[in-house]
């Protein structure tokens, strides 16, 4: 029963996240400004989380992700619940198994802090190279993230991406 609670309790962060940034909205709350502390620091999360696709390196992972059951993942190949399925199913056999080399650049960057939740829109172009032929792709798309400040720092809980508008 208590293992339920804990779990219910976990799963419960992304969600309490996105619902105390809407309810700060409401209430006429202001983001910090452009440049504070937290922003430079989630720039810095995402330098992190670019590289980490880059490399597909787990450990790295590790670092910018939230090692929790209820973080999650929506992509266009799959929606990966808790960090051991990210870690599994999309650094390893998807970034890693799939490609030999990785390159992802986000651009656009808008941060929006409130605080000790944030979220963060961008546009990314992701060039790769396809380990079973060495054909090159090029993709290009937009993601949002969800970020969640930890005594270590900012975590991120939650991304969604997908391709650009038709």
């Amino acid at each position: 029963m208590r293992l339920n609670n804990f779990l219910r309790n976990i799963f419960a962060i992304p969600l309490l996240s996105f619902a105390l940034t809407i309810c700060l909205c409401a209430q006429g709350s202001q983001p910090r400004g452009a440049g504070s502390t937290d922003e430079r620091q989630i720039k810095q999360v995402l330098a992190r989380y670019a590289e980490s696709i880059d490399e597909a390196d787990v450990r790295l992972a590790s670092k910018v992700w939230l090692n929790s059951p209820a973080v999650s993942f929506i992509h266009p190949q799959g929606d990966e619940q808790g960090f051991a399925q990210i870690e599994h199913n999309f650094y390893q056999s998807l970034m890693r198994d799939t490609f030999s080399e990785r390159h992802l650049k986000p651009r656009d960057v808008a941060i929006h802090v409130y605080g000790r939740s944030a979220w963060v829109e961008f546009f990314w172009d992701f060039d790769a190279k396809v380990r079973k032929d060495g054909s090159s792709i090029s993709t290009h798309g937009r993601e949002t993230q969800v970020y969640w400040k930890m005594k270590t720092g900012w975590r991120l809980v939650h991304v969604h991406y997908s391709g650009m508008p038709a």
